[in-house]
Parts: C-alpha cells; sequence; structure tokens
C-alpha cells in the first residue's frame, strides 16, 4: 500500500487554505475587539441586547448594563446581575470558524454567496438561544452553569455548524457519507 502526494494534494490544499483564512480572519478579529478595548464591542452589545429583548419577549423583567471597567455587557433581571456578555459570547468566532471552512472547500459559487449569509443568521440566532438559555439556567439551574457555559451549550453550537456543513457539502458537492462511498 503506498501513498502519494498527489492522492492528498486536495486534502493538503483544504487545510492550507482553512488554517491561511483562520488566521487571517483571527487576527482581523482580535484586531476588532481590541480597538474597542476596554469598552465591549458592538457586536457583543448588540447580542447581549437581543438576548434581553428575546427574554423580555419570554416575560422576563431584563435590561443591559454596560459592565465598567471589564468589555462586558451585564445581562439584569430588576437590579441583579445574572449574566455578563463577553466578547466570547458574540458568536463571531464560530463564524469565522463556519466561513473559512466553507470558502477553503472548492472554487467559490453562485451557491456559497447565500449560504454563508444564510449561515451567519443561523448561527447568530443559534447564539442567541445560547445566551438565553444561559438566563434561565443561571436562575433555575446555578450549580449547572459552568458545565452548561462550556460544554452544553457550545457543543449544542457546533453540532449546528457542523449539521450546516454537511448539509453544504452534500447539497453542493454530491459528498455522502463514507460507509455510502465506500467501494463493495
Amino acid at each position: 500500500m503506498s501513498f502519494s502526494i498527489k492522492e492528498f494534494k486536495p486534502t493538503i490544499l483544504f487545510l492550507v487554505k482553512f488554517l491561511v483564512l483562520y488566521f487571517i480572519l483571527n487576527v482581523l478579529y482580535g484586531l476588532f475587539i481590541n480597538h474597542y478595548y476596554p469598552q465591549p464591542d458592538p457586536v457583543t452589545r448588540k447580542v447581549a441586547e437581543q438576548s434581553v429583548w428575546a427574554l423580555k419577549v419570554l416575560g422576563a423583567n431584563t435590561s443591559v448594563r454596560d459592565n465598567s471597567g471589564r468589555p462586558s455587557i451585564d445581562v439584569l433581571q430588576e437590579e441583579d446581575i445574572i449574566l455578563s456578555v463577553y466578547e466570547g459570547c458574540n458568536g463571531l468566532n464560530v463564524i469565522i470558524i463556519f466561513s473559512a471552512f466553507l470558502l477553503s472547500f472548492g472554487s467559490p459559487s453562485k451557491k456559497l454567496i447565500w449560504f454563508i449569509p444564510i449561515g451567519v443568521l443561523i448561527i447568530h440566532i443559534t447564539n442567541l438561544l445560547r445566551v438565553v438559555m444561559l438566563f434561565g439556567v443561571s436562575i433555575y439551574f446555578p450549580r449547572f452553569m459552568y458545565f452548561s457555559h462550556k460544554y452544553l451549550f457550545t457543543a449544542t453550537i457546533y453540532v449546528v455548524v457542523f449539521v450546516m456543513w454537511y448539509l453544504w457539502l452534500n447539497k453542493t458537492y454530491g459528498i455522502k457519507s463514507i460507509s455510502n462511498n465506500a467501494p463493495q
């Protein structure tokens, strides 16, 4: 069983494109965040405000307030701080990973022009739901806050991303699961 570099060229090219794009987009993201430091960036502020709007629709008496001295937005219920939304909670890093993957896989197409914005919207809505659910966990199940924030809801948002990647590959490139493509 011998392997040639030609067999792996598409995979290597994809990985190089992905890593370069991911690095460039993360540097730009870092510059964006640092531009506003020590104040919260506008995307993080918008995520906090939209989460509070959703909580109000659900009947919670919530508001936002800048967390003085830290780059975060506090989510309050009446006067009590329930959550602090930091830049890592704005979903931009997940959007960077999602977009870098799509842009690295094959050549750009007309389908990509609509799929990335739809994916960004889905990630944003999922992230808002994540913040809203964390609000509920912090009130009703505070013992599970660390687990929910660190693992459960982080995994949930990445499952959504993986499903979108799968749909993209399956619908755009006709790539099926390995078991469907394996020789009989």
